[in-house]
């Protein structure tokens, strides 16, 4: 999509401080960061949110879930905990709509989140 943001870091036209890339996601430093570790992990293809995947996004979403796996290792957050968060909708707080994942880790989180 032309008015997407994280469309424009996929296609490389928005600069983005890019940690893990592969042919079905990118993950990049979110600039708002909320922990001392904050990558967001975005697909390739435009999903608008929660809602919107179907079947045949099964092996976007694993990957999604792998690269967050993989970066919590190389970020040393793996053995002392991390977050994984995927906000649905304006009262979840989701400003950019594509879907994507927030890995949070690096200091100690807090419950109820929100």
């Amino acid at each position: 999509m032309s008015d997407c943001l994280f469309c424009g870091i996929v296609e490389g036209t928005i600069k983005a401080n890019i940690v893990y890339q592969n042919d079905l996601v990118v993950a990049f430093n979110d600039i708002g960061r909320k922990a001392p570790v904050h990558v967001l992990i975005i697909p390739r293809k435009h999903i608008v949110g929660v809602l919107d995947v179907t079947l045949d996004d099964g092996a976007v979403i694993a990957e999604i879930f792998q690269v967050a796996a993989r970066l919590a290792r190389e970020f040393g957050i793996a053995d002392s905990g991390f977050r994984v968060v995927v906000n649905s909708g304006p009262d979840s707080g989701q400003s950019v709509f594509h879907l994507h994942c927030h890995l949070l880790g690096g200091r100690q989180m807090s419950w109820p989140p929100g």
